[in-house]
């Protein structure tokens, strides 16, 4: 099966289920699995200026919402060239990647018939049910079942590795400027840690806040997890804004690859927190994942 992916986390998924090589094309901000902008046709690309700071972006993206223009760009030729069968896309954050009606408009200007799944999860229930669902119309549910398992199998470890543990309250920044609570699974992936989100609710959408908010939130710990940015950028982001942040410690995490993309990867951010919030009750996790910066 031709597979084109036009969501980061479902192309992660794809090559979870060792099907890689299925893939015919991919967004810029494809790099899971390793080198998948190499093999496969290049399709989707982002709207937005190259170079801003978080304030930046977060003004490009209002004018742009408030004007109606899309944040993303499709390359219908492209697309149409690499005559996908199955086309992954989503519909949860305009802001996050592009739409499924973008898509499904261009396949009836191109006249193709591939079949379209939206991979939109709010939770990590919903994220291993979108496994199992690009298993399933991939073609390949057995290695759905098994890969689900095998990330259960992890979950399972981390709650039992915390259970019993005092909780503290944890402040995730999804953005610095301005400061934005997380939502959708993000709250959830601090609960499954072994914390307790400090603002943020499980499911919902994020949400620009004050710093006066945050202060009166009565976080323990802040990570700062900016949505799309790797760990260098995180901690470049955690020192520009740490005077202001609460008192006590505070961490930098992948977010890119652990935090906001709702792929197999999210267990690793979840053992990765829980490591950060309990010491010793699980395994350190790999470096580049997670880095003190106070």
């Amino acid at each position: 099966m031709r597979i084109a992916s036009l969501l980061p986390a479902a192309t992660e998924i794809v090559g979870a289920l060792g099907l890689a090589d299925d893939l015919v094309a991919v967004t810029y901000e494809c790099d899971e699995p390793a080198g998948v902008r190499d093999r496969c046709a290049v399709v989707v690309d982002t709207a937005l200026p190259a170079g801003l700071d978080p304030a930046g972006v977060d003004a490009v993206v209002r004018d742009r919402a408030a004007r109606g223009l899309p944040m993303y760009a499709l390359d219908r030729a492209a697309l149409a060239a690499a005559a996908p069968d199955l086309i992954l896309t989503q519909d949860l954050c305009r802001v996050c990647a592009l739409p499924s009606d973008d898509v499904v408009h261009a396949l009836a200007v191109l006249g193709s018939d591939a079949d379209v799944v939206r991979v939109d999860p709010h939770t990590v229930e919903e994220v291993l049910a979108a496994v199992t669902e690009v298993g399933v119309r991939a073609g390949h549910p057995r290695a759905a079942s098994a890969l689900v398992a095998g990330l259960r199998a992890r979950l399972d470890a981390v709650a039992a590795a915390v259970a019993g543990r005092a909780r503290p309250r944890v402040l995730v920044l999804e953005w610095t400027d301005p400061p934005y609570l997380p939502g959708h699974w993000v709250p959830e992936l601090v609960r499954r840690a072994g914390g307790l989100a400090a603002g943020g609710a499980e499911g919902a959408r994020s949400v620009a806040v004050t710093w006066d908010e945050i202060d009166g939130l009565g976080a323990d710990l802040t990570v700062v997890a900016p949505c799309g940015y790797g760990l260098d950028d995180a901690i470049a982001q955690a020192h520009d804004v740490l005077e202001t942040l609460p008192p006590g410690p505070v961490v930098a995490i992948d977010s890119a690859s652990y935090v906001v993309r709702g792929g197999p990867r999210l267990v690793d951010g979840i053992e990765a927190l829980a490591a950060v919030l309990h010491p010793g009750a699980v395994p350190e996790p790999p470096p580049g994942r997670v880095s003190r910066v106070r």
